[in-house]
């Protein structure tokens, strides 16, 4: 490095601090860039723990998962035939009677 100098005593510290603050005001800057995306992702883990776990105002989603597990059963029960009472049974009894009322004797 060469030894430059301005022949000014002060000014060469006047030189030497500004850099010295420029230095630290883009050190200062870098860290608060990485401490804010470390503190967005703990945010967002946070929300996917929170998510999975449940929380007071929503089951997590093993419980939801058997929620929906049982909506699943209750509608595949309606649409295969079975004693007379699932939708599908409703919708073959339809189409026999109106196939009888359409159907030439």
């Amino acid at each position: 490095m060469s030894n430059a100098t301005t022949g000014v005593d002060h000014l060469d510290a006047l030189v030497l601090w500004c850099g010295a603050v420029v230095a630290i005001a883009g050190a200062a800057g870098l860290l608060w860039r990485v401490a804010r995306g470390a503190h967005r992702l703990a945010r967002r883990v946070e929300e996917v723990v929170d998510d999975w776990a449940g929380t007071d105002e929503q089951p997590g989603v093993m419980a939801r998962l058997d929620r929906i597990e049982g909506k699943l059963a209750t509608v595949e029960h309606e649409l295969h035939p079975n004693s007379g009472s699932s939708l599908r049974d409703a919708v073959d009894r339809v189409d026999q009677r109106t196939a009888r009322h359409l159907d030439p004797p």
